[in-house]
């Protein structure tokens, strides 16, 4: 199988702490992988808190409420099942930087409300207009856990509500510290389009994120479904919201100071969470960013003024560290290399300079799709990615596993067996659609077939003779033949 931590075991991740910023309580997790088990060791400083720099916000009691602008009235309530370490009725769900969660009742719906304090914010009328601005344009897709209503200010204090993420979603960050699994490479697949297509429709729709960053994921580890939060310093594309972003994720002409952050910046930004994803390392974060306390100058550097991505393939500079950066270590050849090209491109010099070639969400989206229609378990029980053109060798048996068939359709070529799936992106023209299920492939007891679940017919055409396949229906499968999936896109089978 995959090494452990690359879906169901575990794998250790780096921290950081940077050592100039005013921390109370710093609890270091070393987090070592050894025989496949994860040791957690705990050390515990004591610095001096800047009061100044951390304005602790009173909590809201159960009971209080206020109204919104759509006139509906939101009332802070306890979680019907979650509890506080000594056991009594939760209320508040979480606290960030900005702001605090709450569970609450509104008009009668369980919501959750994010309630700010206005000293947070530099300009607190500007954030709340563009709250109330993102609400009217309502969410780019349903993976977004969008504001959908806003309160009234009490004071300087307001907040926006939004919906209760369902509890089978988990934070991205624990996946990367491998409290949580996914339940097969799939799932992976599937979280790394979700994430992917979101943000595409978010630029499509003239946004730009700001501040992407691993803590913006819940995802459901049994399928890959992805829920997008913290969507309150989205804004418009050339407004400045004074978000420049969190640390690690931004792009290396925002830690400069050379650029606001924007579309290039997010694209940047949404590569490294990619890159997380798949290997649980950060990839800039090698040999150069091996000192435990971080400071202001190293940061700058490995991040600003001369990133250089782990796995260069001319720049060994930053390569990782064996016994420290074991994600990367374990998981990069296990990855195909047409992946592996593409992470190069996304983090080579000339793309890391030059916010405008930055990789844009199609070849992502292209990438995935290809991994998960590769995805391929070997009769000796190992799953890799099997490549149907240029046959590569199952990792754990050796075995170079060729397919009955190859399904050759613009610009996929889908190996055939008893799991291989079409989705609209394969039979639609243009489509990004890889959700949509429209043909899948069954064996019949020798013999192949391609069965229509779409909801158009298809035309099967085999030397001169044409025949209709209707949904339902399906058509065996051999070479040479061709399936128009009625819409203008045809699949020749080799």
């Amino acid at each position: 199988m995959f090494p452990q931590g690359f879906c169901q075991g575990r794998l250790a991740s780096s921290w950081e702490i940077n050592c100039q910023k005013c921390v109370s309580w710093v609890t270091l997790h070393l987090v070592i992988l050894f025989d496949f088990h994860i040791i957690l060791a705990f050390l515990e400083k004591t610095v001096i808190f800047n009061k100044r720099e951390e304005e602790i916000m009173a909590d809201l009691p159960v009971g209080y409420s206020i109204q919104t602008k759509a006139f509906k009235k939101v009332v802070i309530a306890n979680h019907p099942t979650l509890k506080e370490k000594d056991g009594k009725p939760k209320s508040k769900l979480g606290e960030g930087g900005q702001g605090a969660v709450y569970y609450i009742n509104y008009g009668g719906q369980e919501k959750v409300l994010k309630w700010y304090s206005g000293k947070k914010f530099k300009n607190a009328a500007k954030f709340y207009a563009n709250l109330e601005n993102n609400i009217k344009t309502g969410k780019p897709t349903d993976a977004f856990l969008w504001p959908e209503d806003i309160t009234e200010k009490d004071g300087d204090a307001f907040g926006y509500v939004m919906n209760l993420r369902p509890g089978e979603y988990k934070d991205f960050s624990l996946f990367l510290l491998g409290r949580e699994t996914f339940a097969s490479i799939t799932a992976m697949a599937n979280a790394s389009l979700q994430i992917t297509a979101g943000f595409g429709e978010l630029h499509r729709m003239g946004y730009n994120y700001q501040d992407l960053n691993d803590g913006n994921f819940f995802i459901n580890p049994k399928n890959g479904d992805v829920l997008i939060c913290d969507n309150d310093n989205v804004s418009e594309a050339g407004q400045d919201s004074g978000i420049m972003g969190k640390a690690r994720y931004m792009a290396p002409e925002v830690v400069l100071g050379k650029s606001k952050p924007n579309k290039p910046s997010d694209r940047f930004s949404l590569s490294v969470i990619l890159f997380l994803l798949w290997t649980r390392n950060h990839p800039l974060e090698g040999k150069n960013a091996v000192p435990v306390c971080m400071d202001a100058k190293h940061e700058r550097q490995i991040y600003g003024e001369n990133p250089v991505f782990v796995m260069d393939p001319t720049d060994k500079s930053n390569i990782p560290v064996q016994g420290l950066h074991k994600g990367v270590i374990n998981n990069w050849p296990f990855l195909p290399k047409y992946a592996q090209e593409q992470f190069i491109k996304a983090f080579s010099k000339e793309v890391l300079t030059t916010p405008n070639r930055r990789l844009l969400t199609p070849e992502w989206l292209k990438l995935f799709i290809r991994m998960r229609s590769e995805i391929y378990k070997c009769s000796c029980g190992e799953v890799y990615f099997a490549d149907p053109v240029n046959l590569n060798p199952c990792p754990s048996c050796k075995k170079t596993n060729s397919f009955p068939f190859i399904i050759e359709i613009n610009k996929y070529a889908l190996p055939v067996h008893e799991r291989t799936k079409l989705y609209a992106c394969h039979t639609e023209k243009d489509s990004e659609d890889f959700k949509t299920l429209c043909a899948e492939v069954a064996k019949r007891g020798s013999d192949f077939e391609l069965k229509n679940v779409s909801k158009k017919n298809w035309m099967v055409t085999d030397g001169g003779a044409t025949t209709s396949v209707a949904p339902g229906a399906a058509t065996p499968l051999k070479k040479g033949i061709k399936i128009d999936f009625g819409n203008v896109n045809t699949a020749e089978i080799n």
